[in-house]
């Protein structure tokens, strides 16, 4: 897939003043350290299209952007670390439960997850509550080019012996990093290969 264009939509933590449209959604989420708007940028090929911050936590907005004008691309609040405080941690968790509870444009999201660590309790509990609820997710490990080639096939099959102790079978992943361009092609092809089986089955 060749992104054409990439335009910010909305920011807001209502639900229900999300875009109204059918467009297909693929939100992104992960621990708030994790490098998520790095990496839209990356995916997108727009510099300064999420904001990126040294302060783990600035996303605290549901953030819509349009891509090629036929998807949106759904930035998420990261979960846990946040430099926040509890109330206001509490409200945008809430959001985001709601999101993923009612929007029934989501096609897939993307679980955010550091490379360069063990499998994180928090980041297992969210996978979790996402397939206890039955929605769609791929893994995302971001910050490749922080590691060896040996070393990432440790940390990989070292998560997928822990998520198979639970699941059936290992979700869609992709190894990615933002400062080498790594993974952009894959992310997106797999995108647009969810939106061309949506479109035969409309």
């Amino acid at each position: 897939m060749e992104i054409k264009s990439a335009e910010f939509v909305v920011s807001n933590s209502d639900v229900t003043k999300c875009p109204n449209t059918r467009l297909p959604e693929y939100a992104f989420i992960g621990r708030s350290n994790v490098g998520k708007s790095s990496l839209i940028n990356m995916l997108t090929n727009r510099k300064g299209l999420a904001k990126t911050s040294g302060r783990p936590g600035k996303t605290q907005l549901i953030n819509h952007f349009l891509i090629n004008k036929n998807w949106h691309l759904v930035d998420l609040p990261g979960y846990g670390y946040a430099r926040v405080s509890k109330s206001t941690k509490k409200v945008f968790q809430k959001f985001i439960t709601q999101y993923f509870a009612v929007r029934e444009q989501l096609i897939s999201a993307f679980v955010l997850v550091d490379i360069r660590h063990e499998p994180q309790p928090i980041d297992l509990e969210f996978m979790q509550w996402l397939g206890e609820h039955a929605i769609p997710f791929s893994i995302i490990f971001t910050k490749a080019d922080k590691l060896k080639p040996k070393a990432i096939e440790r940390h990989i099959e070292t998560y997928k012996n822990v998520l198979l102790e639970t699941w059936e079978t290992m979700p869609p992943y992709f190894i990615t990093s933002a400062t080498k361009n790594l993974g952009q092609d894959t992310v997106l092809q797999y995108i647009e290969d969810l939106n061309n089986n949506l479109g035969k089955q409309l």
